[in-house]
């Protein structure tokens, strides 16, 4: 088994209450940061053979900074942040982790679908600020309740959360429909027909994206999105008047026992490198 060092640089961004031992026993050395700004990945990794990362951006001039790196490894399954070509020129392996957070972004996924359909921040926001118990009649129902059953969900990247939503979505009695993305073959996934967005939005009820951000889908759903996270003051959608929208700020996967999955899995990807092999999550 190989010494290595690894150091984590955002633990912070992976939240509190997990066990990191697993982790740490998969490592000759360990050390961690609560964040690491551009400036400060050289100092932070100057003697690490393994860099543990979720969101700090690893990029060709980073890189160049740390001259004894072999393995980057994303607590994520997006890599976005590093520049994989610029890792792989350098011979480093870059490993991320999959599978890891479906029953937790499922089950987000369809409370926000669950919380629109039913207009319930808007019935919550009446009841503290008083209006039902101003109400003239017993029950308000001023703003409009839908049932799921019998709609059409479209969903676009049909991996595992994919097949998560879709799996949810039959239980609520709604018809599937997949979303092509770029590149992708207008075939059936398990009876669910695909198509190419323009001929899947005009028909469906509900859209939930679950697809990677790379090249082929950055602006894949381009109007009314978030360009930016956390987003920047004056974008848009952070105007509390606009209807029917919910934004979080990026809890989907955050659920402790997820948190923890992908800690593990992280472990396990780790030790494998240091024992001479890493395939099943290479990047």
């Amino acid at each position: 088994m190989k010494l290595m060092k690894g150091v984590f640089l955002d633990q912070d961004s992976m939240g509190a209450n997990l066990d990191y031992q697993r982790l740490e026993h998969a490592l000759s050395r360990f050390e961690a940061y609560p964040t690491t700004s551009p400036e400060q990945v050289a100092a932070h990794l100057a003697d690490a053979q393994v860099a543990i990362v979720n969101k700090v951006m690893l990029g060709a001039r980073e890189l160049d900074t740390c001259p004894e790196l072999k393995l980057i490894a994303v607590t994520a399954t997006g890599t976005n942040n590093i520049d994989l070509a610029a890792a792989k020129a350098r011979d480093i392996r870059v490993c991320n982790v999959i599978q890891y957070g479906r029953p937790t972004i499922v089950q987000h996924t369809f409370s926000l679908i669950l919380a629109l359909a039913n207009r319930l921040i808007d019935y919550v926001a009446d009841v503290r600020q008083g209006e039902w118990q101003k109400s003239p009649v017993f029950c308000m129902m001023h703003h409009p309740i839908i049932e799921l059953e019998g709609k059409t969900i479209g969903i676009i990247g049909y991996g595992d959360l994919g097949r998560g939503v879709a799996r949810m979505a039959e239980a609520f009695g709604m018809k599937v429909l997949l979303g092509a993305r770029p590149g992708q073959e207008n075939t059936k996934e398990n009876a669910y027909p695909r198509m190419p967005l323009n001929e899947l939005l005009p028909q469906v009820d509900v859209l939930s994206l679950h697809c990677l951000l790379s090249p082929e889908t950055l602006n894949l759903i381009n109007a009314d999105v978030l360009s930016q996270e956390p987003p920047s003051e004056g974008n848009p959608l952070l105007n509390p008047a606009i209807p029917n929208l919910i934004v979080t700020p990026h809890c989907a996967w955050a659920s402790q026992e997820a948190r923890q999955r992908l800690l593990d899995k992280t472990a396990d990807n780790i030790a494998q490198f240091c024992k001479g092999g890493l395939e099943r999550y290479v990047v």
